[in-house]
């Protein structure tokens, strides 16, 4: 059951931790099997906090910046509508499962964490959608017509990747919380949103302040 495969991954991290179905504020129409925030509430055993460095379980939380962009996808449903589409660094696969819901005629959650494809799975059950899961994104066959990815800048090594998704789809939406100029070409700056990580993990307001960049996309 893959409850119990996360659970048993989640405790090999933090001992005792569960994951419980949470409503999310401003996304009332769909809900995610997140961390128990109960559990993050308490001082961290010295081997938990290593093993959070070193194996985090980003996919029970939904990040900010996922929130902010499934939010901006169902409210503009005609952007995805009858597309085939990829969120990329799935995670919870908050941005998949919105784009399904919104009309995607194939929504892929893309991540190379198992676990994170688990969680994903176990999610668009929750909400009675079908996804499709994808490990690699090199892999993933066939015409895309939008790529999708929230918090994959972090890294700036991961800005490869604006290229990979350009060549690969004519339209590309990216959200992300800690990017605020990004200059890259054929990337426009599209909007800003509004978004919060939960678990809560109090995150600097200037966090929750989210850059929405796109290519292709002709939107306003």
């Amino acid at each position: 059951m893959l409850l119990n495969q996360l659970e048993t991954t989640l405790q090999e991290v933090l001992t005792e931790a569960r994951l419980v179905p949470t409503e999310l504020p401003g996304l009332p129409e769909l809900r995610l099997w997140l961390l128990d925030p109960v559990n993050l509430d308490r001082a961290f055993a010295e081997q938990e906090t290593r093993a959070l460095l070193d194996k985090p379980p980003y996919w029970g939380f939904c990040w900010g910046s996922g929130l902010a962009l499934a939010r901006w996808v169902l409210d503009h449903p005609e952007q995805v509508r009858g597309k085939r589409v990829l969120d990329f660094g799935a995670g919870s696969g908050i941005v998949a499962l919105a784009c399904r819901a919104a009309g995607a005629r194939a929504s892929i959650a893309c991540d190379l964490d198992a676990p994170a494809r688990w969680a994903s799975q176990l999610n668009a059950e929750l909400n009675e959608l079908d996804i499709e899961l994808a490990e690699d994104f090199f892999a993933v066959d066939g015409k895309l017509d939008m790529i999708l990815a929230a918090d994959v800048l972090y890294d700036a090594a991961n800005r490869v990747f604006l290229d990979h998704f350009a060549a690969r789809s004519n339209q590309v939406l990216v959200a992300d919380s800690r990017v605020r100029d990004l200059r890259h070409p054929g990337y426009r700056r599209l909007d800003t949103l509004v978004g919060q990580t939960l678990p809560d993990l109090g995150e600097p307001l200037e966090f929750r302040q989210v850059a929405l960049y796109c290519a292709g996309l002709e939107y306003p």
